[in-house]
């Protein structure tokens, strides 16, 4: 199964999330401990949100936000994505990040699969009996 595992930080530290070189090298080995364990199948830092804009859609627009998010309490400040046997292996994984903190006291790893088409396959089955198309073959 893939997995995203994001890493979140609190909107007021965000200008804390420079590594440094000490954390720099420890996150270094580990996202080398992934690779080389078949996990990791991407991942990146992102660049603080005063960097970034926000598209907001509502019933009577769209608009734009420039960041900074100051007032969000939680921002996203990078991610990997896994594959992984389960959510089990992930976290386990994800328990061995290294924990800096100078980031603040709590931080989190949150880690969510991605659907994959088979888990679409009631909906599909059942959109293809409204517009008559065929259903999706099993294959097996």
């Amino acid at each position: 199964m893939r997995v995203l595992v994001m890493t979140k930080g609190a909107g007021a530290n965000e200008e804390k999330g420079t590594p440094t070189a000490e954390m720099f090298e420890q996150m270094r080995v580990y996202n080398e401990q992934l690779v080389n364990a078949g996990i990791m199948l991407g991942g990146e830092g992102l660049q603080p949100s005063a960097k970034g804009a926000q598209v907001v859609f509502t019933e009577t627009g769209t608009s734009v936000v420039d960041g900074p998010f100051a007032e969000s309490k939680e921002l996203i400040a990078g991610y990997w994505i896994w594959e992984v046997r389960s959510l089990e292996e992930a976290v386990e994984w994800a328990k061995r990040c290294p924990y800096d903190p100078r980031y603040g006291a709590d931080q989190v790893l949150e880690i969510r699969p991605f659907y994959e088409m088979a888990d679409f396959d009631a909906t599909l089955v059942a959109a293809s009996v409204d517009d008559g198309s065929p259903a999706p073959r099993e294959d097996g």
